[in-house]
């Protein structure tokens, strides 16, 4: 999760000085931007050559070819809205002009028949852009435009992109809806690349609305002033230093003791430690449903900083906070039958599978000039999961929901378990293939109830080929999962993303609604809070 940013990175080479820095009076770690440097950089590839001076095709990383197994072929769908029309010509002329450059979106995916091995390569290949272009012509008047949208977003859940040509396609529709005057829909397979390193590319194709030549950049918090926290050398006593040290120790303690509980839930998890059966999870023996549903949400990012700042919490918290309210609403009204309860939800297990990018992105400025000069980057996947529970109840005081967020993220952020998770998915890697890792990647989103994450956009408005952006909504395809909800900042919206198996919920719109009320309520109860207070 990385709505926030953070200058932290993770790295194994480096643990003594993270731990260093977390034991700084007024620091913590930020388990929404788990970064690590070491072998987790953007890798610079160079040109295998053979014999004839040709050059040779690049394996596939075992994590990258774990996303083609059966039950695990992953697609990033990035929902995009306009403020005019598309003019598919500009598009695809902006699309080859910067993100063809990029090795992965202009090589196919070959499986290794010489070695026998049944290891993938990516060999270069020729683009035809109208094999990727999709334009579908969909008769709309005098229907609901905003479904006929979602109904194509789902269609493309249920098939797959063609391997004789590079992983990836964009599709059009100029059809005006509530969100926007047209959309698009990047569709992408992730064994090219995790969310942060594909929202660093394609935003090195925009450009600010304000000024046409600027890149878009990613909001960066500056580091604290360490020695605002730290005592001057006049006012350092014994006593103080003893104290200052023993608070250290037990937070170094707590640190550990909580890394140690997060890679054993997730172990636990993979193995045997599943949700508690609600309308969100899969029965056993469940066969999956081969069609997922789509909606998305848009609400004001400044709401939501206004949140943060009267609960004193940060903007994972409130993003957190609605989602469990609005989990609690729908599981409530479900189980809820002519005013009698056949359920009570209060105390059963409910887990979100958070997913962390652990790698720092390469910035747009850094990428678009690596383009640019045709050097050959590939960031790939690099991720790791946090188990996280989530508290289905019924709360008097919608301001609880966020409360409950901060409590169980502020210990979550004082623990490398997302990190550690990432080695153990290595070590399957190692010992059992990338067919074992696969496994173990599928048991655990199964075995919760939803599957969550969140990107950092860009603070500015942009534009692509002269088109200004309205939003942008990312989520995914093929992850087995009843229930997916991903979140991403642009300009000063924030937009819920949320996918389903149509087997699971059949009513998603009345999900994505809840999102939206379980906002208001909480917004409503900060402004109450506010009120009292000036009183």
């Amino acid at each position: 999760m990385a709505l926030e940013p953070s200058n932290q990175q993770y790295s194994p080479s480096s643990w003594v000085n993270q731990i260093s820095s977390l034991l700084n009076i007024g620091s913590s770690l930020d388990m929404e931007r788990g970064r690590k440097k070491m072998i987790l950089k953007p890798i610079l590839i160079s040109k295998n050559l053979n014999k004839n001076g040709e050059e040779e095709a690049v394996l596939l990383s075992p994590t990258s070819q774990m996303f083609h197994e059966p039950d695990y072929n992953v697609y990033v769908l990035a929902i995009m809205g306009w403020k005019v029309p598309i003019e598919v010509d500009a598009m695809k002329a902006e699309i080859q002009r910067t993100m063809l450059k990029h090795p992965r979106f202009s090589s196919l995916q070959v499986m290794d028949e010489i070695n026998g091995s049944g290891k993938m390569r990516w060999v270069p290949t020729t683009v035809n852009m109208d094999d990727h272009i999709i334009v579908p012509q969909i008769a709309h008047d005098n229907m609901d435009t905003d479904k006929l949208v979602e109904e194509d977003i789902s269609s493309l859940s249920t098939t797959n992109v063609d391997m004789s040509k590079p992983q990836w396609e964009f599709h059009v529709l100029n059809m005006k809806t509530s969100h926007a005057e047209a959309t698009s829909i990047f569709r992408i397979h992730h064994s090219i690349g995790d969310g942060t390193s594909l929202m660093s590319l394609l935003l090195s194709c925009f450009r600010t609305t304000s000024d046409p030549t600027s890149l878009p950049t990613l909001p960066v918090s500056s580091s604290k002033d360490k020695s605002s926290l730290s005592l001057s050398n006049n006012k350092k006593t014994i006593w103080s230093l003893m104290w200052q040290y023993l608070i250290k120790f037990w937070l170094l303690i707590k640190f550990w003791f909580n890394t140690v509980v997060d890679v054993f839930l997730f172990i636990a998890t993979a193995l045997f430690l599943k949700d508690s059966q609600s309308p969100f999870t899969a029965t056993r023996g469940y066969k999956w449903s081969t069609r997922q549903k789509y909606t998305y949400r848009t609400i004001s990012l400044d709401d939501i900083k206004f949140i943060k700042n009267v609960t004193d919490c940060s903007v994972n918290d409130v993003v957190l906070g609605i989602t469990q309210a609005a989990m609690s609403r729908y599981i409530h009204r479900r189980y809820e039958v002519e005013g009698k309860r056949k359920f009570l939800p209060e105390g059963m297990r409910c887990r979100a599978n958070v997913i962390v990018n652990l790698r720092p992105a390469l910035g747009v400025q850094t990428l678009a000039e690596t383009i640019e000069k045709n050097v050959k980057v590939i960031q790939g996947n690099c991720i790791g999961f946090v188990i996280f529970p989530l508290t289905i109840a019924q709360f008097s005081n919608p301001l609880d929901y966020v409360r409950k967020s901060k409590t169980s993220m502020d210990r979550k952020k004082h623990s490398l378990g997302s990190l550690c998770t990432f080695y153990v998915s290595k070590l399957f890697l190692k010992f059992f293939g990338f067919k074992g890792a696969a496994k173990l990647a599928k048991r655990v989103p199964f075995q919760t109830t939803l599957a969550m994450s969140n990107v950092i956009g860009q603070l500015e408005e942009i534009s692509c080929a002269g088109h200004p952006l309205v939003f942008v909504a990312p989520t995914c395809s093929g992850y087995p999962t009843g229930i997916m909800v991903h979140v991403c900042s642009y300009a000063k919206k924030l937009t819920f993303a949320i996918a389903a198996d149509e087997g699971i919920i059949p009513d998603l719109n009345q999900l994505g609604d809840d999102f939206v009320d379980s906002f208001m309520l909480i917004k409503e109860a900060a402004l109450s809070k506010l009120r009292t207070k000036a009183d």
